[in-house]
């Protein structure tokens, strides 16, 4: 489905609202949201876990896509099941405190 209302693909593939970002695809089965780093796409289509997809929230500054000179913000790949359930599947740290990570 190619549209420029994003919003209805979001919705078509029930994304949960918290894992909402910019961009939507859809790769083998499995939704990718915002700018999910392609190591963990490819690690995601070998593993192929149980679930929806994986998501990188907003658009964190240094993410792939995002990148604003040597600025790289603190951001977490988030995995999430069509049940709501959310959790972590990789963080990338490049500042010295800890992400807090919710899992639910």
């Amino acid at each position: 489905m190619l549209t420029n209302d994003m919003a209805s693909v979001k919705e078509a593939v029930d994304l949960p609202t918290q894992m909402t970002s910019c961009h939507t695809a859809i790769v083998e089965g499995y939704i990718i949201e915002g700018h999910v780093p392609a190591a963990d796409i490819k690690r995601l289509l070998i593993e192929r876990p149980d679930i929806a997809g994986l998501a990188v929230p907003q658009m964190p500054i240094g993410s792939p896509g995002m990148e604003m000179g040597p600025r790289k913000d603190d951001f977490i790949v988030f995995t999430f099941k069509k049940s709501g359930e959310i959790g972590v599947f990789n963080e990338y740290i490049f500042n010295s405190a800890p992400i807090a990570s919710h899992q639910h």
